[in-house]
């Protein structure tokens, strides 16, 4: 029963986001984390690693990845609370 209230849930947050562009709290900076860890630091982390001859320094450019992915999640959270499109609640 839990799995379908928060299916459900989800469901109507992503029509809100889509249809009204309203999101949650932290919605932007989650989403924006994974992200940039993804397409900044993993790649950034390779080629210090590969630069430096030593693949430890992975976890450096996930850590620059993750600190622009956060700063640009908090952007786009700051801009849709002016807007007056943030919901008063995190998941």
């Amino acid at each position: 029963m839990q799995k379908k209230i928060r299916k459900s849930q989800f469901e109507i947050l992503t029509l809100l986001e889509k249809e009204a562009g309203i999101v949650t709290k932290n919605h932007y900076r989650s989403k924006w984390l994974a992200v940039g860890m993804a397409a900044f630091g993993i790649p950034m982390g390779a080629a210090f690693g590969a630069a430096l001859g030593n693949m430890s320094y992975l976890s450096i450019g996930m850590l620059f990845g993750i600190a622009i992915g956060i700063n640009v999640g908090r952007k786009k959270d700051k801009d849709a609370a002016a807007q007056n499109k943030v919901l008063d609640f995190e998941i």
